[in-house]
């Protein structure tokens, strides 16, 4: 997100905790060593509950186009979406408030709901694709109609704000969406065979990080560490921590136990990193969790203060290790060009050890 939306985003954030009280992801070698040697098995109790799968895609479906979150400013962003789309296979279909404005929100809450709702009731519609993120698509959550959705279920993609939606559609829907590339953004080569391998061909893929194109001995970057080794399965849960942290204590949070949680974020000082994951352990949340994932925090680094900061893995080792369950950080996915897209709700399994984790079944039919 650009840092002025960052900042607005943090603001509003900031009142609502306090009114609420197979894309390429590490290659053997190339992943930073474990300070912990101990191998752990850990299975969700709530394995066995599926949540609802939609159909899978086939070229030439119609996608809804929904602005959940930010506004679009410029119509040249309208036609750069609907090449994107067109490019894809697909045939793009606009909700009829895309290119409201609101401040700085795409539309007023009950419009931009109203979007997302005519798009799930609409049968020409297969799948729904948010145009970009920004802050704004929690305060439309209460306005949804969760029975039409979970009655007519459809796949739906983005990622940053559209967190809030994804755990809405988890808690209220018990839908499986998309964590992944907002329609505005850029679809490289490996996200565009990410979307069509989970999407179209129904595929269970093993997310790895990539080899990155360095010219070095021992490989740099985009490596993973392991915080604790072992095996976890459960519901892939998560998305933006900002925006995760923001929905706790309220009726759109999906059941967190047993779940492998996900997370990444941008433009965050480490500090608020700290704070956000002491809200989640503090609200019971990181003591019930299966599993633990940490992708890119996408320049989260604040000039240092007085005596300093800490690092993210320094947070890493002060909040996760201590819970004894797998779990990695620096995983490919979050503020990055060519994200892979990710079925939160679905059942998956995390190696720890690999820095790896797979779905067990397709997450369409």
């Amino acid at each position: 997100m650009h840092q002025t939306v960052t900042s607005n985003r943090r603001a509003i954030v900031a009142g609502l905790c306090a009114l609420t009280g197979a894309a390429p992801l590490s290659p053997n070698g190339s992943r930073a060593q474990s300070t912990t040697t101990q191998r752990t098995s850990v299975t969700s109790p709530e394995l066995g509950r599926s949540l609802t799968r939609s159909k899978r895609l086939k070229p030439g479906d119609v996608i809804g186009l929904i602005a959940p979150s930010g506004a679009t400013y410029e119509a040249d962003d309208r036609a750069l979406v609907d090449e994107t789309i067109k490019a894809l296979g697909y045939v793009p279909k606009h909700g009829k408030h895309t290119m409201d404005r609101f401040g700085y929100l795409a539309g007023n809450d009950m419009d931009r709901a109203a979007d997302v709702n005519a798009m799930f009731a609409d049968r020409e519609v297969k799948a729904l694709l948010a145009i970009r993120g920004g802050w704004g698509a929690a305060r439309m959550l209460r306005h949804l109609d969760y029975d039409s959705i979970a009655a007519n279920p459809k796949p739906v993609m983005g990622f940053s704000d559209v967190t809030g939606l994804h755990l809405a559609l988890q808690a209220r829907a018990r839908l499986i969406s998309f964590h992944g590339t907002n329609a505005a953004s850029g679809w490289g080569q490996a996200s565009v065979a990410s979307f069509n391998g989970l999407l179209v061909n129904a595929e269970t893929p093993t997310w790895r990080n990539p080899v990155a194109n360095e010219d070095r001995l021992v490989q740099r970057r985009w490596r993973t560490v392991t915080i604790k080794g072992g095996l976890a399965r459960g519901r892939l849960i998560g998305g933006n921590l900002t925006v995760l942290s923001a929905l706790v204590g309220t009726p759109y949070m999906p059941d967190m136990r047993g779940a492998i949680l996900l997370l990444e974020d941008t433009n965050e000082a480490e500090y608020r990193i700290d704070r956000m994951l002491t809200h989640l352990a503090l609200a019971g949340i990181l003591g019930n969790i299966a599993g633990f994932i940490f992708g890119q925090c996408t320049e989260c680094t604040a000039p240092a203060s007085g005596y300093g900061n800490f690092a993210l893995s320094e947070l890493m080792q002060q909040h996760i290790a201590p819970l004894g369950i797998p779990a990695f950080h620096g995983a490919y996915f979050g503020h990055i060009a060519n994200q892979p897209f990710i079925p939160m709700g679905a059942q998956a399994e995390l190696n720890a050890d690999a820095g790896t984790f797979r779905i067990l079944e397709p997450a369409v039919i």
